[in-house]
């Protein structure tokens, strides 16, 4: 089944996966190796991952490494942009239980598309309204 992958959970997944839970290994794994499927990244990802590279926080290959993978002709990642369906839905993700704006909108992606949201992500997880895996 699809999911969407919150930032972390990308970067781990791409370089570092003994960082993640057997769980959302094997949830990213199954939409990876099923072509029906995809992991779905939201804009924001692109962005943070594009700071974090800039800052030095992750290593300068991880983001060529995704973005090559989004423009692979059978890509396994897919990226939803920041629009207004996206906006919408963050009316449904509370500012103060979860008030860093860019794991708002991820939250809000995955609700849109009604998918698992993979994050380790403590504040997320807390939601009722976002399924995560973790």
């Amino acid at each position: 089944m699809s999911v969407v992958a919150d930032t972390h959970a990308i970067i781990w997944y791409v370089d570092s996966p003994t960082d993640l839970t057997l769980a959302a290994t094997s949830a990213m794994d199954a939409a990876a190796n099923d072509p029906t499927q995809r992991i779905f990244l939201s804009a924001i990802s692109l962005i943070e991952m594009q700071y974090l590279t800039e800052k030095g926080k992750i290593k300068p290959t991880v983001l060529p490494a995704v973005l090559a993978e989004i423009d692979h002709p059978h890509p396994i990642l897919e990226v939803i942009p920041i629009d207004r369906r996206v906006s919408d839905s963050l009316r449904q993700i509370p500012r103060l239980p979860v008030p860093d704006m860019p794991d708002r909108i991820i939250a809000a992606t995955a609700l849109l598309l009604n998918l698992s949201l993979v994050t380790a992500d403590t504040k997320i997880r807390a939601l009722s309204n976002v399924v995560t895996v973790w």
